[in-house]
């Protein structure tokens, strides 16, 4: 049986990206150098109401790839992979190809 874990109100669900500690060519990269706290979204959540009552959407999209804190987040198992739920607000930024 397959779960599919939709967040609830400002959070999103999200796969750590894993860099690669070589080039395609087979250098191996420092430690440092491949160390950067990115992940895709995998589900967001539909958002947080203000004081009025008004929905406050999620300011990411399925399939985004975002810059994460260091430490944070809640960390969930399904089935063989590891997720992380974090907070809309939690999120540093979004990365994008040049």
């Amino acid at each position: 049986m397959m779960k599919r874990l939709i967040p609830t109100f400002n959070r999103i669900l999200v796969q750590r990206v894993i860099q690669p500690a070589k080039t395609e060519s087979g250098i191996l990269l420092p430690e440092k150098a491949s160390k950067l706290n990115s992940g895709r979204v995998i589900a967001v959540g539909p958002g947080s109401r203000d004081k009025d009552g008004k929905l406050i959407p999620v300011s990411v999209k399925e399939g985004d790839t975002v810059l994460l804190p260091e430490y944070g987040g809640t960390q969930v198992k399904l089935g063989e992979k590891e997720y992380h739920l974090f907070r809309d607000e939690d999120v540093l930024g979004t990365l994008h190809e040049d």
